[in-house]
């Protein structure tokens, strides 16, 4: 998605020269006009994006499993006892159930090869699977994994997760949709805002102890967004735990709330460990010792 990235460049170089406390070099009229038009073509940088930096969390990690490496990770969710996990790409999306997810699959549903598996949710009896550009949600009996039925929407489908009555959706932008799990009918939309950034790419979501977890596309961090006001309350930077790939799409991608031990599961695509962190805050409270990121 090079419009995006582009943008957000763009962003950062107007306001770079917008905070320049040195003067800058007088540069002709017509050199000026193509980054005047950038500028007009952007949305502008408002007062409510900038501000303090978004608080940078520790973590301690708790625990790692290894897992097959094949796995293009979408959507992550784990209710204490098994596992829901969807994997992308045209002709080989699956959806799956593990009651090990370092195992084989209890069982497993391949998409049609026209069907991208984004991120999923459980609630109430029902698996939430999104598609990435079908705009076709499925959704399938959480026993059995027996197909319910499907809704339709507009855009793209990234991540999702739920505050236990509403579906909670990405689509690779900076705002987030709110919307009826009976109908799938938009409910409201959240922008994320906060720290001075421009919060594009949300991907895989995760809601834990009130707050929306989600990852970020190419980026190492995960952040913490408040459902009220769309502001970032604070970030952890999964870094050490990257298997150091130079493959594009080896990234950041998955996370699941295990509540039994106050954590978070994190993984991304073609990572080939799971592991579980406790952020230092925002409900996980500090970590019993002092070990610091990627130390156990």
């Amino acid at each position: 998605m090079p419009d995006l990235e582009f943008c957000r460049r763009a962003r950062r170089m107007i306001a770079a020269m917008a905070n320049h406390r040195r003067p800058l070099v007088r540069l002709p009229v017509p050199a000026l006009a193509p980054l005047l038009f950038l500028f007009l073509a952007l949305p502008p940088v408002t007062l409510a994006n900038t501000g303090q930096p978004v608080p940078r969390l520790d973590y301690e990690l708790l625990e790692q499993r290894a897992r097959p490496g094949d796995h293009f990770t979408q959507g992550l969710f784990f209710d204490g006892e098994r596992w829901w996990e969807s994997s992308g790409l045209f002709g080989r999306s699956w959806l799956a159930e593990y009651t090990d997810p370092t195992a084989r699959p209890v069982r497993r549903k391949w998409l049609a090869s026209d069907r991208f598996a984004e991120g999923l949710t459980v609630l109430d009896g029902q698996i939430y699977l999104l598609t990435y550009k079908a705009g076709e949600l499925q959704r399938y009996r959480r026993e059995d994994m027996s197909p319910l039925g499907r809704h339709y929407y507009t855009g793209e489908g990234w991540g999702l997760t739920s505050d236990g009555d509403q579906l909670i959706m990405s689509n690779g932008s900076d705002t987030l949709t709110f919307r009826d799990p009976d109908s799938f009918k938009v409910l409201r939309e959240l922008k994320v805002t906060g720290g001075g950034e421009q919060w594009t790419l949300l991907n895989e979501l995760e809601y834990a102890h009130g707050l929306i977890w989600a990852n970020i596309w190419h980026d190492t961090r995960i952040i913490a967004i408040d459902p009220q006001s769309g502001a970032v309350r604070g970030s952890v930077d999964l870094q050490r735990l990257d298997p150091g790939s130079q493959h594009p799409d080896m990234v950041a991608n998955g996370i699941a709330w295990d509540k039994a031990r106050n954590g978070l599961w994190v993984t991304g695509k073609f990572w080939p460990r799971l592991y579980l962190i406790r952020p230092q805050g925002l409900g996980f409270g500090a970590p019993a010792g002092q070990s610091g990121p990627g130390r156990s």
